[in-house]
């Protein structure tokens, strides 16, 4: 039930609540134009799931490699200022700036110490179960590094195709990431963080991507995750025809008679006669490529026996 307001009742609503003290009760949240939000959460879920496939890959990739166990787990996936990701990174470390052709900007990838030292005891021969080592990376021991990160961007580029066709490449090495000035402090990046465990070994694979070449493909995403279906044309129907009339299949017609046991027939001389016990009114079975597929009767064609094909 209803009930109509009064002048005062009015005024009283839209007073401004007081506290105790005579303060605002309600305080103003101070909000930074310098991060905006410019990615929407279901574009950040795509994102997650895009790279949740990386790790499977990546984990796979890396056993056969390396020769040992290796599971990659996705982490996190979040929106930072490029300052916040760089302070999030451990110092000194192993970073990469990433080229991203066709668009123009750089992506960075980073590898703890932790598991730097490891794989590179792994790929000279060792167990890398040495001690942990929380010095930089010198140039021979990134350049040893160089296949690992062949086959890292061979993965990303390959869970990013059904995005884009994006080309990752190395362009930049650096221990520091507080000397990393490929993007400024303020700009956004979306951070992908994997867990990476090699044997006894476990340390943290991040990834900071720049958010406005993200938000450049959000169209793309919107068709990779998006379900549509249509049926196709005649043209197309004609097309895929005219591609598998060339394909050899194998027909094979079979009596299906009684069975035999191993030493009946190991006692088999010549002159001997088997009777199949086939009637000849039950159809026959046509298999295509193994598979089941018509039934018909045997006819006389000439000289020749055949098999019409019945309804």
């Amino acid at each position: 039930m209803s009930r109509r307001l009064s002048s005062d009742e009015m005024d009283q609503v839209f007073r401004k609540p007081q506290s105790a003290d005579g303060e605002a009760a309600k305080k103003a949240v101070t909000y930074d134009f310098r991060r905006p939000d410019r990615i929407a959460k279901d574009q950040l879920r795509a994102i997650h799931l895009l790279h949740d496939n990386f790790a499977r890959n990546l984990a796979s990739s890396l056993s056969a490699y390396l020769r040992a166990y290796v599971a990659a787990n996705l982490v996190s996936v979040e929106q930072l200022s490029f300052a916040e990701f760089t302070q999030c990174l451990p110092s000194p470390t192993c970073m990469v700036s990433l080229g991203m052709k066709p668009f123009d900007g750089n992506a960075v990838l980073e590898l703890n110490p932790s598991l730097v030292f490891p794989l590179l005891e792994m790929l000279l021969g060792g167990s890398g179960k040495g001690a942990r080592i929380t010095r930089e990376p010198t140039e021979i021991e990134q350049s040893i590094l160089d296949a690992l990160f062949r086959i890292i961007l061979h993965d990303l580029k390959v869970a990013w195709q059904g995005v884009s066709n994006i080309a990752f490449s190395v362009e930049g090495r650096e221990t520091e990431p507080q000397l990393l000035q490929m993007l400024s402090p303020n700009e956004a990046v979306v951070s992908i963080g994997l867990e990476i465990r090699v044997g006894d070994n476990t340390g943290m694979m991040n990834i900071g991507m720049p958010s406005i070449i993200v938000k450049m493909l959000r169209h793309r995403f919107d068709q990779q995750w998006s379900v549509r279906k249509s049926d196709s044309t005649e043209a197309e129907q004609r097309r895929i025809l005219n591609l598998v009339k060339g394909a050899h299949l194998r027909l094979d017609a079979r009596l299906q008679g009684p069975m035999l046991d191993v030493q009946d027939l190991l006692n088999l001389k010549i002159g001997d006669v088997l009777t199949f016990d086939y009637p000849a009114s039950r159809p026959i079975r046509l298999l295509v490529n193994g598979r089941s597929k018509y039934q018909g009767h045997i006819v006389a064609c000439g000289r020749k026996r055949c098999l019409r094909i019945e309804p």
